[in-house]
């Protein structure tokens, strides 16, 4: 053989022993599993993470977890971190949650999460350092929340010859959801019916008596199911007519009793308006109060009905009238002359001036 084939035989031998012999040059993670796990709410997941130092790795094992952040340009947060010397958990969260699953020690970094809930969903990070080698390993964790008890509830109407509305709805559970309607009781599933499973509605076309009977909806996911039941029936139809007549009349009712609260409101007011404006009259009409006497000979006047004449004088009366003494002349009414009488004056009432001259 000729020296070139004999040093492609060479190359070939040595591609061949890098081939199939094991790396030990530097730190390597072994594990082998699945780069996604899928688990139920509550439950228990071990994401592996199992290594083999190269025989140059002779510094201090430095072991590291971290949830991998979505976005690029954020740092990851670092869950778990082991050293020689300690553990830590540096998640409050996962403090009664997170373990190493056996001793990191032997070669094995795998951590075991317990009680998954939806927050625990991500992608986390192993990362093996023993100076100076060093390697990591991703793997996802989706937490899938079983479907809740759905609600059941018929929308619209049960009448009969009408097309009958069955709604079905989980209001929490992991995507994707697919509900399925099944009869229970009553015989097989009406030829009229159709069913959508993604938003689990059921029509049942030109209702009648031989539909009725107890309807189950059933909802499921990856990670569970759960259902609910109807009872359906079958009703006359309502007379629609009827119900409108009745609408308005009571309308009208209502109407006209509220006119007639508003017409007593108003008589109401009314009356209290002129009670008042009546009361305001009467004490507007009465008359004022007489005013105190100044003296006796005043109050003598005001008795007697007595207003003073011009050239008269009047002094205070004692008994009869004879006591009045005239300063002047007295002229009777209709003469000129004065009238005596055995040297007295005689005095006669005069109704021009409402007294005695």
């Amino acid at each position: 053989m000729d020296p070139t084939g004999w040093r492609a035989w060479l190359e070939l031998a040595v591609l061949f022993l890098i081939a199939v012999h094991p790396r030990t040059e530097a730190m390597q993670i072994t594990s082998s599993g699945p780069q996604t796990v899928q688990k139920a709410e509550g439950e228990t997941v071990s994401l592996g993470c199992t290594y083999t130092p190269a025989a140059g790795d002779t510094g201090d094992l430095d072991i590291e977890w971290s949830n991998v952040s979505p976005d690029m340009t954020q740092k990851d947060h670092l869950i778990l971190s082991y050293t020689v010397t300690e553990t830590h958990i540096h998640d409050p969260d996962l403090t009664k949650r997170l373990k190493f699953s056996t001793d990191p020690k032997q070669g094995d970094a795998s951590i075991t999460i317990s009680a998954l809930t939806d927050s625990d969903t991500g992608t986390y990070q192993c990362k093996v350092k023993k100076a100076p080698g060093v390697d990591m390993r991703k793997v996802t964790l989706v937490v899938q929340v079983p479907p809740s008890v759905p609600k059941c509830w018929v929308e619209g109407g049960e009448e009969k010859g009408s097309t009958v509305s069955l709604r079905c709805k989980s209001s929490k559970g992991t995507i994707p959801l697919s509900y399925v309607w099944k009869r229970e009781s009553g015989g097989t599933m009406p030829t009229t019916a159709t069913q959508d499973p993604e938003t689990g509605e059921l029509l049942i076309k030109n209702h009648t008596d031989s539909n009725t009977g107890t309807y189950v909806c059933e909802v499921k996911n990856a990670v569970g199911q759960a259902q609910c039941k109807y009872k359906l029936n079958a009703y006359n139809p309502t007379d629609k007519v009827g119900v409108i007549v009745g609408a308005v009349i009571g309308a009208l009712l209502l109407l006209l009793l509220l006119l007639l609260l508003i017409w007593l409101l108003i008589c109401c007011c009314q009356k209290k308006r002129y009670q008042k404006e009546a009361a305001n009259e009467i004490r507007e009409d009465a008359p004022a109060p007489e005013s105190r006497p100044t003296s006796r000979h005043s109050s003598f006047q005001s008795v007697m009905g007595y207003r003073t004449h011009h050239g008269v004088q009047y002094s205070s009366v004692r008994g009869n009238l004879s006591g009045i003494h005239e300063s002047g002349p007295i002229f009777t009414a209709g003469s000129n002359a004065p009238s005596t009488a055995g040297g007295r004056t005689s005095l006669k009432y005069d109704h021009q001036y409402g007294y005695a001259v």
